[in-house]
């Protein structure tokens, strides 16, 4: 069970620290709602303050809102590492970790900012996907090896 928690902690603490550096060259770069086209008529980097929670969702209200989402982050984060605590399965211990790193690297954004930073931004002619983060993509990636480990992997 140590080795869970080597492995969950390191990956979700490299996680975290990778999308906190990539938010800071964007806001050192750009200014909020600022785009720089990458490749024309498809990806863009962005600075947009998402006060929400994924594609915007919750993003009315003011303190309450904020300590509403801070609180499912940290609910979130115990959930996570007692899953990872109880597992044997390398991947799924990967999986929490990978949404555990993407958790805390939002959370940070919501503490400091009251929003979160979002800068990847696709798009293809009037298909626009709402801008994410390296956070996002982690809790993405984790979520789908979560699935996949609970469909393929071997259970006890």
């Amino acid at each position: 069970m140590r080795a869970n928690y080597k492995i969950f902690a390191s990956v979700s603490a490299g996680i975290a620290v990778l999308d906190q550096l990539t938010k800071l060259a964007v806001t050192r770069s750009l200014h909020p709602y600022e785009a720089v086209e990458v490749v024309p008529g498809f990806f863009n980097i962005v600075y947009y303050l998402n006060k929400g929670a994924a594609f915007g969702i919750l993003n009315q209200g003011g303190v309450l809102r904020k300590l509403f989402l801070i609180g499912v982050s940290l609910a979130a984060l115990l959930l996570l590492a007692v899953l990872a605590r109880q597992s044997r399965d390398r991947l799924s211990i990967l999986a929490f970790s990978l949404v555990a790193g993407g958790a805390i690297g939002n959370l940070v954004d919501r503490i400091r900012f009251g929003s979160v930073v979002d800068f990847l931004d696709f798009h293809v002619a009037s298909w626009h996907w709402p801008a994410f983060n390296m956070a996002d993509s982690a809790i993405t990636v984790g979520v789908g090896l979560v699935i996949f480990s609970y469909f393929f992997s071997r259970h006890e």
